[in-house]
């Protein structure tokens, strides 16, 4: 091939750890020690760190709305909270969120996001339009999970009436929203029923027979408090894991968020089976549910990812912080400090999150032929820390440098290009106070 003939390439030269990227088109060509080629597109990252981009397995962008609410709740009291606040927003509520929730993880170093959506304002399925537009907005990938709640107060749920659907439209809405939206790249939807104490057994059958037929996957909250393992033996007589079996969920094609509340012989279950689950520590922690058995799913071959869940129960909102709280929530729970090192945080935040959500062959690791979707870490501050991945998951918090998806820039020199995220922040302000009320 002379040099005529040899794609433009653009390289991340100068990397502290691993060493330069070579980019052409959407993909990674080359990575280590990559040799000049004439046309090459330089981009000096000297002492920085750069990883694949961040995967986010489970969040939910409309909470923006509420943060700093119910803070001394468990799950259950913080939901009766919330949800009649949740039940006056708007279309354009849920849109203002999801630009400054998706700006924010996109600057924390995340290259796709997985959204749990479930509340419809007053019957208008256009919400889960705005979040798709938000996201291009933005540049990352989304995997919009096409939530839903049938089952109300009056039918012996937990969430009011008045924020539930019934079963027909959840499918007929879901069904469009697959056919206007999933192109398996950009935007991935996901059928996706709330969680056992919100969903009827109908909804749960119907969603996994749609998303077969469509072959998409599947998402729900399970296990993540010990009241809701007791709302699943009154009502059903079975545990949540049993229970989710009898649906016809436990298979590869599923992951679940939270996963707290597992035993020995459902651990085993689910990773011969291939369940993911979301591991979401910083939530866990503000709403005391408890600490997922991150390890122990792990070597049962779960695939488990990290999630910042809603920011009505983790108001930092960002990806990033997650890799240290997983490493902090693996060592308390196990009492071993050497159970989870800095490379295990790495690798949740980032393959392990691409194993969920069904995408591990594209993304997730820097390989040649892997999607150049890319996160660069400022160093300068941690260039006396002998490794760099100890430096990055346990030294300060920080936002990207530059942030690539699919090799086009998101962030650079720390700003996001797409859109003025202060001024995101300051429409969601004058939105929020209207729910202060």
């Amino acid at each position: 091939m002379t040099s005529s003939t040899i794609s433009p390439r653009t390289v991340l030269r100068g990397a502290r750890w691993p060493g330069d990227i070579a980019i052409i088109g959407d993909q990674i060509v080359a990575s280590g020690n990559v040799a000049p080629q004439p046309g090459d597109e330089v981009i000096r990252v000297d002492g920085d760190i750069i990883t694949a981009g961040l995967v986010n397995t489970h969040h939910h962008l409309y909470q923006w709305m509420t943060r700093g609410r119910a803070v001394g709740c468990d799950l259950f009291g913080w939901l009766v909270e919330l949800y009649p606040i949740w039940g006056r927003l708007t279309v354009e509520d849920v849109r203002a969120a999801a630009l400054v929730g998706l700006g924010e993880l996109a600057i924390s170093g995340c290259t796709s996001a997985s959204d749990h959506h479930y509340l419809v304002p007053h019957g208008d399925d256009t919400v889960f339009d705005t979040i798709v537009e938000a996201a291009t907005t933005v540049g990352i990938r989304l995997h919009l999970n096409r939530g839903s709640m049938d089952l109300g107060e009056s039918q012996g749920g937990l969430p009011p009436d008045h924020v539930v659907e019934d079963l027909d439209s959840i499918m007929a809405s879901t069904e469009r929203i697959i056919t206007q939206h999933h192109d398996g790249y950009m935007v991935h939807v996901v059928v996706a029923p709330c969680s056992p104490f919100s969903v009827s057994s109908e909804l749960m059958e119907a969603s996994a027979a749609l998303a077969r037929q469509h072959e998409l996957r599947l998402h729900t909250h399970l296990c993540e408090t010990v009241d809701e393992q007791t709302h699943c033996l009154e009502r059903f007589g079975r545990r949540p894991v049993e229970q989710l079996a009898e649906w016809g969920w436990v298979d590869h094609d599923v992951w679940l968020a939270h996963g707290i509340w597992i035993n020995d012989p459902e651990i085993a279950q689910l990773g011969t089976a291939g369940v993911g689950v979301a591991h979401c520590p910083s939530s866990n922690a503000r709403l005391a549910a408890g600490i997922c058995r991150v390890t122990d799913l792990e070597a049962a071959g779960v695939p488990v990812g990290l999630g910042v869940d809603g920011v009505a129960s983790n108001e930092v909102g960002g990806l990033f912080p997650e890799l240290r709280q997983s490493l902090y929530a693996a060592r308390l729970r196990t009492e071993s400090a050497d159970a989870f090192m800095p490379a295990d945080a790495l690798r949740l935040g980032t393959s392990g999150g691409a194993s969920c959500l069904g995408v591990a062959d594209k993304l997730g690791t820097l390989q040649p032929g892997m999607l150049a979707d890319l996160a660069v870490w400022p160093g300068e501050d941690i260039a006396d820390i002998a490794d760099p991945l100890t430096g990055l998951v346990l030294g300060p918090d920080r936002q990207v440098r530059h942030l690539y998806v699919a090799g086009q820039p998101v962030v650079q020199d720390g700003q996001l290009l797409g859109y003025d995220l202060t001024e995101a922040h300051a429409d969601l302000a004058r939105k929020s106070r209207r729910l202060w009320a």
